[in-house]
């Protein structure tokens, strides 16, 4: 069993692991299917976001009757909360860090989509991701670690 100490480092790991894999395969992959209900990332969020220079007004508030990208997004999250509740009496520091990076993940997702100047110094990756040229790079959100490790984390000269 690993110690508390690694459960966490590991279940960060996870996270922007997992982050990466979602954000490529189901958000952008899936998403490209019109028909899928992985389609809101690419043609309502997305849109938006290029449309606005990053800024989604679907974010200003949270209204849960609404189902708009925001919601769908928080839809994701808690199911991906949910999968990981029988984990928690085994590894409740892997876990917990898998909580915490969701909860950090809807944080800096939404402040960066209300506040693109604040995305801009500090979540730069997933700034280059929506204005940088290249939609297929950059997918983490959170931290670029897996982005950095898989070679996808592309800076864009054009933004600077």
């Amino acid at each position: 069993m690993l110690s508390l100490a690694a459960q966490f480092i590991v279940g960060l790991l996870y996270a922007n692991v997992g982050e990466w894999l979602m954000h490529k395969y189901v958000l952008h992959g899936l998403g490209q299917n019109r028909h899928s209900f992985w389609a809101y990332h690419c043609y309502e969020h997305h849109a938006v976001c290029a449309k606005h220079a990053m800024l989604d007004p679907g974010y200003q508030s949270l209204r849960l009757t609404t189902w708009n990208a925001q919601t769908k997004e928080l839809a994701v999250l808690a199911g991906i909360a949910l999968l990981h509740v029988p984990l928690f009496m085994l590894c409740p520091l892997f876990t917990g860090a898998l909580y915490a990076s969701l909860l950090l993940y809807y944080y800096k997702h939404r402040k960066a989509h209300l506040d693109p100047a604040w995305a801009k110094r500090h979540l730069r990756w997933h700034y280059d991701h929506h204005l940088g040229g290249n939609p297929a790079a950059n997918w983490c959100i959170t931290w670029p670690w897996f982005d950095y490790l898989m070679g996808t984390r592309i800076k864009s000269k054009a933004l600077e």
